[in-house]
């Protein structure tokens, strides 16, 4: 990738490439959300099945397996920037698929499966591509508060994306579409076409050793091993997010709309934490903070699933936001601050196929529980496993227990001029 030198400014809102890559994100993000909304509704409201539900999620999981190795490959042998625009063309044109499909009345089952499964593939390779086109955004000064202020832009998204794809549904889940797709063209132009402020490093070679070369590195740091499998098993047993169209109609009683705003409450939690954190960064103790977020993650959901009362369940669903946040920025923080440059794009895949599993396949083992037992126990057996995972996971990991400051290690910034 071609690059400009950096602005010399301490503020990094200065920084105009990582502006457009914050708006661009925003974008994506919007439209994704929206669109988990409409699909979700429109699935239960054509089966009735929390089994259906459970498969969206596992539709969209399946490809970031099997596709894991080779998209962190791409990310580092291929401009990032090519790699995004084709990704969101294929994410939209997916998505224009199924509104055409709605509004011609010829939508089924299997063709959702099959268009969410087209758009996990694309998500595979757009995901850690982006993530790895991070750091290129902004000078290495700014990177720690790039990297919490980035996850302002994703909860933005997530907080406003499906409280408006709710209401937007109630014209039909074909207004909500066509929104998704001019959200996503919007997010092409946007990370699309990009400037990096430093030069990445030199395109790695094509072999099994580097193909395996972020599984490696990951089992190599217990820290960051640590923290992105306590993620994927915490949130896989406690995400409950599948099964939000039943509480809405089934246990609160409310409408598209209710769905919308459930769906918002942890980003509005998650929001507010990441604009706190972006102001205050996590100074000391970063390990602990992490492990008592996922606690409190699994008592929020328990909460959460024992409540018949909306304003309780809004307000749980926020803390569960609040206590992720906390986990997330830890998480990301690690994985961005002690990764080399010309292994972002592998080792972001791993952390993306973790990612995945514990929100797409824990959809699918929340829709499959709750297909055994019902919605409210599938949740709060889930809420306790989470508990116990956090407790297991200190023992296993002493080292993500004792990790103290988030400090931006010296081998991870590769600081050629362009």
């Amino acid at each position: 990738m071609s690059a400009r030198a950096p602005a010399r400014s301490d503020s990094i809102l200065d920084e105009r490439t990582f502006v457009r890559f914050w708006l661009g994100r925003l974008c994506a993000v919007f439209a994704y959300q929206m669109l988990s909304v409409a699909v979700g509704w429109q699935i239960y409201a054509l089966t009735g099945s929390a089994l259906d539900l459970g498969l969206v999620g596992l539709a969209q999981f399946m490809p970031s397996v099997a596709l894991m190795l080779v998209v962190g490959h791409v990310a580092d042998r291929f401009d990032r920037r090519k790699i995004t625009r084709a990704c969101q063309w294929i994410e939209a044109a997916a998505i224009a698929a199924i509104a055409l499909a709605t509004l011609h009345g010829a939508v089924t089952e299997a063709m959702i499966f099959a268009l969410v499964a087209v758009i996990g593939a694309a998500r595979a390779f757009e995901t850690p591509t982006v993530q790895a086109l991070l750091p290129f955004t902004v000078s290495t000064r700014n990177l720690p508060h790039a990297v919490a202020l980035s996850s302002t832009a994703g909860q933005t998204g997530i907080v406003l994306g499906p409280a408006l794809g709710g209401l937007l549904y109630v014209a039909g889940p074909t207004v909500v579409y066509a929104v998704c797709v001019a959200l996503f063209i919007a997010a092409r132009v946007l990370l699309g076409w990009l400037t990096p402020v430093r030069a990445a490093a030199a395109h790695v070679t094509t072999n099994s050793r580097s193909i395996f070369a972020g599984i490696k590195f990951i089992r190599s740091k217990e820290a960051l091993l640590g923290a992105i499998s306590l993620d994927l098993f915490a949130v896989l047993l406690g995400g409950a997010t599948a099964l939000l169209p039943i509480f809405a109609r089934d246990i609160l009683q409310t409408g598209p709309w209710g769905l919308g705003l459930l769906r918002s409450a942890p980003a509005v939690g998650a929001l507010a934490t990441a604009l706190w954190l972006a102001r205050r960064p996590i100074q000391r103790h970063a390990g602990r903070r992490m492990f008592a977020g996922v606690a409190a993650f699994g008592i929020a959901t328990i909460l959460f699933g024992l409540s018949s009362w909306f304003p309780l369940s809004l307000a749980a669903l926020v803390m569960l936001g609040v206590s992720d946040m906390m986990s997330v920025v830890v998480r990301q923080s690690l994985v961005q601050l002690n990764t080399p440059d010309h292994m972002r794009g592998r080792v972001a895949a791993v952390n993306s196929m973790f990612i995945g599993a514990s929100n797409q396949l824990g959809e699918f083992e929340s829709g499959l529980t709750a297909s055994w037992w019902g919605a409210v126990p599938a949740v709060v057996v889930g809420g306790l496993g989470t508990l116990v995972i956090a407790g297991l996971w200190m023992r296993l990991f002493p080292k993500l227990a004792a990790v103290d400051r988030l400090e931006v290690h010296e081998d991870s910034i590769d600081e050629r001029p362009a």
